[in-house]
């Protein structure tokens, strides 16, 4: 099913009884939102709210359920691009295999973007203040667009489609000083493409024309959010994964998706900004007001028969966790093609995506010595950290495997197979007050940071204690030491106070030093709660790795420092209790919580998987 429209998606998902239809009275203040988080966690299908408390347009959510779900949505198209990308990595193969091949032309036809007077989305205006209000989270700044489809034109070149930038940037559609009629936030971040066309216009003293769509194809929202290889753009992408040109409206405003189910049209003075957020966001927390751009809108238009799709983010999993799963499954096969050497690489979900990616590379130099120092692995591990939204890693392991032993995906396997193997005398590599992603407030300050690359190879070092030591003794406030998986301990420690927070973990490390059995764990995170961290890998990934800034927040038993370079010859101690500048957690609204769980009570089709 090629489906132009959110109608027609949703009518495909109720075909293939893949949909849950909601009539009765829904609140876009939270209700919905929570009512989504449970139907996603409990493995249901997708939800059509047509009774929306003031509002006149249905909302539609769980589109992307899940990564069997995804592939049904694109199943006409699935196949064809995965066999665009293998002739991209080995152009020579169109030539062995013509017969598997043969369709890729009409594919590569598709893909190119065209230009159109009218489409659907024009066939209706109305006010900003008309579109549905969507608030998730109880501290959210008001009411956002989750699933925007925000399109930009380059100033250099205002009518070229294929130097249109398609991105997905959190829009605030009303609270903070924003005229509820006629202005709107936008959300960009570092590494973002709008970003670009933002520093042109300001160059050239003009405004940037922008729109922001919503609905349509769903291949125009996975390819919003699509990490491409150089040379293929959103609008192309999306045309190939939709199975139809993508039709663009021309105009004097920026290039509208035609076949959306609604557009916001307007521009960005490229000189001011105004307070946005804050906003539950998908690594747990709330990211807080900052000032960022604004758009004034001049009109907002949409189609007949018009449903708003949206998403809800919050502590992984959520459903943007399929969205990274069908990423991962299309670009995986690239990786090779696009960082020489790095055979794969996995953002891991559980921890937020950014803070933690794991790599496989190769050991190519000088191979007859036969050393197990990491040598070109660091050469991979820096062009992983210069690559796109790849940059914004934090933590970045990697390994070789030179007889294809690991599986990327199964953290838990790569983690183990490092942990074996790491020297922390010499395989820590630390990058100091530098960037770090947007979202994340463990560094030193707005988009600032660390990060530190871990590259182990080799045989194993160690075997790995899947134990607490009975003779275990801590200092004075901590306690409750447990096992996470094996080689990794949690041990819960005094509240981290400004002043005394390092000093604290000195204490430990130098208590830990004189007890041969506690070192024989290769790494400890210091925490507040090593229940909650130890009661499955995901809550330790997630407290871990989103709440430590490595340069700050990384210790080690033993520790030194020859030419520079830190290491430390006991177990490596990464302190990931919560700070007083972190951003708080998202906790659900208690009255919200027990409305839903009402709502369950009633029974029906929805209640199963409340």
């Amino acid at each position: 099913m090629k489906h132009r429209s959110t109608r027609e998606v949703v009518e495909d998902l109720r075909r293939g009884q893949r949909l849950i239809e909601v009539t009765d009275e829904v609140d876009p203040h939270l209700e919905i939102a929570e009512i989504q988080r449970r139907v996603y966690a409990n493995g249901g299908p997708g939800l059509l709210f047509s009774n929306v408390r003031g509002c006149r347009f249905p909302m539609a959510s769980n589109l992307f359920a899940s990564l069997e779900q995804a592939r049904y949505l694109f199943r006409d198209t699935l196949d064809a691009v995965r066999r665009l990308i293998e002739i991209k990595i080995d152009p020579s193969a169109l030539a062995k295999r013509p017969m598997r091949y043969a369709g890729v032309p009409l594919t590569a036809m598709k893909m190119l973007p065209r230009h159109v007077r009218r489409g659907a989305v024009t066939a209706n205006q109305c006010g900003l203040a008309e579109l549905p209000q969507l608030k998730c989270w109880p501290d959210d700044g008001g009411a956002f667009v989750t699933l925007p489809q925000v399109l930009s034109a380059d100033p250099l070149a205002p009518t070229n489609l294929m130097r249109v930038n398609l991105g997905m940037y959190r829009v605030q559609l009303s609270g903070n000083d924003y005229d509820p009629d006629s202005q709107v936030g936008l959300h960009y971040q570092i590494h973002r493409g709008i970003g670009v066309h933002h520093r042109a216009a300001m160059d050239r003293g003009e405004k940037l024309n922008v729109a922001i769509t919503v609905g349509g194809s769903p291949a125009m929202s996975l390819a919003a959010v699509m990490p491409l290889p150089e040379g293929l753009t959103e609008l192309t992408f999306a045309g190939a994964l939709a199975g139809r040109r993508t039709r663009m409206i021309r105009g004097n405003h920026a290039p509208v998706y035609a076949d959306a189910d609604f557009a916001i049209v307007g521009t960005i003075d490229p000189t001011a900004t105004m307070p946005e957020g804050p906003f539950g966001d998908h690594l747990g927390y709330y990211s807080l007001k900052h000032p960022f751009p604004f758009m004034r809108v001049e009109k907002v238009w949409h189609r007949n028969d018009a449903i708003w799709p949206f998403t809800v983010v919050g502590r992984p999993p959520q459903e943007d966790t399929t969205f990274g799963q069908l990423i991962h499954e299309l670009t995986d096969p690239i990786i090779p093609s696009v960082i020489p050497g790095v055979k794969a690489v996995h953002a891991v979900d559980a921890s937020g995506v950014h803070p933690l990616l794991l790599a496989i590379g190769s050991e190519r130099y000088m191979p007859y010595l036969k050393t197990a120092e990491p040598q070109e692995l660091l050469t991979q591990a820096n062009a992983i950290l210069g690559n796109g939204q790849l940059s914004l890693a934090k933590y970045l392991w990697i390994t070789d495997d030179p007889n294809d032993d690991l599986t990327i995906h199964d953290v838990a396997g790569f983690l183990r197979h490092m942990l074996e193997r790491v020297d922390w005398r010499r395989d820590l590599h630390f990058h100091t007050r530098t960037t770090i992603d947007t979202l994340d407030y463990s560094g030193t300050g707005l988009n600032q940071g660390s990060k530190v690359v871990i590259a182990a190879r080799g045989p194993a070092l160690r075997a790995l204690p899947s134990e607490v030591p009975a003779e275990l003794q801590l200092p004075d406030g901590y306690c409750d030491a447990r096992v996470v998986m094996p080689g990794v301990l949690a041990i819960a420690a005094p509240k981290h106070e400004t002043d005394t927070g390092r000093r604290q973990i000195e204490e430990l490390a130098e208590s830990l030093s004189h007890q041969e059995t506690a070192k024989a764990f290769p790494l400890i995170t210091i925490c507040d709660d090593a229940e909650f961290a130890a009661a499955n890998r995901n809550n330790w990934l997630w407290l871990t790795f989103t709440r430590s800034n490595p340069a700050i927040d990384i210790a080690g038993v033993d520790e030194f420092v020859v030419d520079k370079h830190w290491g430390c010859r006991g177990p490596l101690l990464i302190d990931a209790r919560v700070k007083s500048h972190h951003a708080p957690p998202l906790i659900e609204d208690r009255e919200t919580t027990a409305k839903v769980d009402a709502r369950a009570g009633r029974g029906g089709a929805l209640a199963a998987y409340l």
